[in-house]
C-alpha cells in the first residue's frame, strides 16, 4: 500500500485553512441546511415518531408483520439532538420536529413499568423490548440537546435517563457501562463494548455542558482513560471494538455488522480523535494524554484505513490492518472531517488540514447525493451506492455534525457553539 505521506498531494495545505475562508464556511452551512430540510420535510411520522428514509428521501414502508414502521431509539433520540441543533441554527419549523421527537421518546420509547428505554416501537408498542446502553447513551444527548434550546421536558427526561445510567448500566470498578439487558432487566450477555461507551462519552460532555454538573464529564474520562489510553494505546493507536465481562480484548468476537463487526473500525478511531480533543478542553486541558492519543489515532487511522487507490475509508479491518469489509459507509468520512478540522484547531502539523480537504473532497465526489438530497449511507468497492448493511437515506446525525463541528470552536459540543452566539 502505498505511504499516502509520499504521494504528491495536490489537496495541499497552502494558505489558510478551508475552516478560516469565508465561501468554505457558507458552504458547509448551505450543505447542513439541506440536510436538514429532507428530514424536516420527509421524516416526521403523523403516528409518532419519525420514518426512516428510502433512497429518495420518502418513507420506507413497514417490513411484514409490523404495525406502522419501526422506530428504533437511536434514530429518534438523534433527530431530536439534530433539530435541537437546527432550532440554534434558527430553522423555522424545527420546534415541532424537537416536541414530536420528545414526546415520542417519553411516551413510546420509554418503558413506564420498569424503567428504561425500549430500542424498537412501532405503532402498536415494543418490538424488541431490550435495553441497551448504546440507545441509552444516546437518550442523554437528546435530553441535554433539549435543555439547551429550552424544552419544558428535557429536565425530566435527563433526570430519568441519568438514574437509568447509574442504576443499571454503569459499573464503577471499570468506569465504564456494561451492554445490554431484557426489558425487566435481565443480563443478556457477558459482553462489553466500546461503541456504546463511546457515544456515551459524547452524551456525558453534552450534560456536562448543560447542567455544569462534572460528575458527567468525570464519566467521560473514566471511559476515555480504560477504552483509549489503556487499550487503543496497547494495541498501538487502534480501537479494540469488543470486551469481555473483566474489559479485557476479545480479538475474536464476530457480531453485528451494523453495531459491532469483527476487528478493527477506522470510523470508531477516527470519532475518537475528536472527543478526546473536546474531553480534553472541557476538562481544562489537564489531561496531556489526550491530545497525544488523538493525534495517534487519526494518523494510525489514516495511514491504515485509507484506500489509497480510490479513496475512502474501509469499513473494518482485520487484526493484521488488511481490509475486511471494503465497502465504505458515510459515517467513517464524517467523523474523519469533523476530526480533522477539531485535531487541525490545536495542532499546526499540516497532515490535519491535508486530510479535511482530502475527505471532503471523496465525500461530495461520491457520498453526497446531488440529485435526491442526503448522503449515500454505502459505497461498494466500484465506489457505486449499495445496500448490504443500511437502507435508503438511515442518518442525519452524522452528515449534519461533520457540516457543523468544523464551524464552531473545538472547546465543546455544537449546541455550546451555537447558543454562545458563535457566527457561522
Amino acid at each position: 500500500m502505498t505511504n499516502p505521506e509520499s504521494r504528491p498531494n495536490w489537496v495541499g495545505a497552502t494558505g489558510p485553512r478551508f475552516v478560516e475562508r469565508s465561501p468554505h464556511r457558507h458552504w458547509l452551512h448551505a450543505e447542513a441546511a439541506r440536510l436538514i430540510a429532507m428530514a424536516q420535510h420527509n421524516a416526521f411520522n403523523p403516528a409518532g415518531g419519525f420514518f426512516p428514509l428510502d433512497e429518495v428521501g420518502r418513507p420506507l414502508p413497514p417490513k411484514a408483520g409490523q404495525s406502522g414502521a419501526e422506530r428504533l431509539l437511536h434514530d429518534t433520540t438523534r433527530t431530536v439532538h439534530c433539530f435541537s441543533v437546527a432550532h440554534l441554527l434558527g430553522t423555522p419549523g424545527a420546534d415541532r420536529m424537537i416536541d414530536h421527537g420528545m414526546k415520542f421518546i417519553w411516551d413510546r420509547h420509554r418503558d413506564g413499568r420498569n424503567g428504561g428505554y425500549f430500542w424498537g416501537v412501532d405503532d402498536d408498542g415494543a418490538i424488541n423490548a431490550t435495553k441497551q446502553a448504546y440507545g441509552h447513551g444516546f437518550v442523554l444527548l437528546a435530553a441535554s440537546s433539549a435543555k439547551v434550546v429550552g424544552h419544558p421536558d428535557a429536565d425530566r427526561l435527563l433526570a430519568d435517563i441519568t438514574e437509568v445510567l447509574h442504576t443499571r448500566f454503569w459499573e464503577k470498578s471499570p468506569g465504564a457501562t456494561s451492554e445490554e439487558y431484557t426489558d425487566d432487566w435481565q443480563k443478556l450477555s457477558d459482553y462489553r463494548g466500546q461503541n456504546s461507551n463511546m457515544h456515551l462519552t459524547e452524551a456525558v460532555m453534552a450534560a456536562f455542558e448543560a447542567t455544569g454538573d462534572r460528575a458527567y464529564l468525570e464519566m467521560g474520562e473514566s471511559i476515555a482513560s480504560l477504552i483509549i489510553n489503556r487499550h487503543a494505546r496497547q494495541q498501538g493507536w487502534r480501537v479494540a471494538e469488543h470486551f469481555t465481562a473483566n474489559w479485557e480484548v476479545d480479538l475474536d468476537y464476530v457480531g453485528d455488522p451494523m453495531f459491532r463487526p469483527a476487528g478493527t473500525t477506522p470510523g470508531h478511531a477516527l470519532e475518537w480523535s475528536r472527543l478526546l480533543i473536546q474531553l480534553w478542553e472541557l476538562g481544562g486541558r489537564k489531561h496531556d494524554w489526550m491530545p497525544e492519543a488523538a493525534r495517534g489515532l487519526f494518523l494510525n487511522t489514516v495511514a491504515i484505513g485509507w484506500d489509497n487507490d480510490i479513496g475512502g475509508f474501509y469499513y473494518t479491518l482485520d487484526w493484521n490492518d488488511r481490509p475486511d469489509q471494503a465497502d465504505r459507509f458515510w459515517w467513517p468520512c464524517a467523523e474523519g472531517i469533523a476530526a480533522a478540522a477539531v485535531i487541525g484547531s490545536v495542532d499546526p502539523d499540516p497532515r490535519f488540514e491535508e486530510w479535511y480537504r482530502r475527505i471532503w473532497g471523496f465525500t461530495d465526489n461520491h457520498l453526497i447525493d446531488h440529485v435526491n438530497g442526503g448522503w449515500f449511507p454505502e459505497l461498494g468497492p466500484d465506489l457505486k451506492p449499495v445496500s448490504r448493511v443500511f437502507l435508503g437515506k438511515p442518518d442525519l446525525y452524522h452528515a449534519l455534525q461533520a457540516c457543523l463541528i468544523p464551524l464552531l470552536p473545538s472547546t465543546g459540543s455544537i449546541t455550546r457553539g451555537l447558543q454562545a452566539g458563535v457566527t457561522l
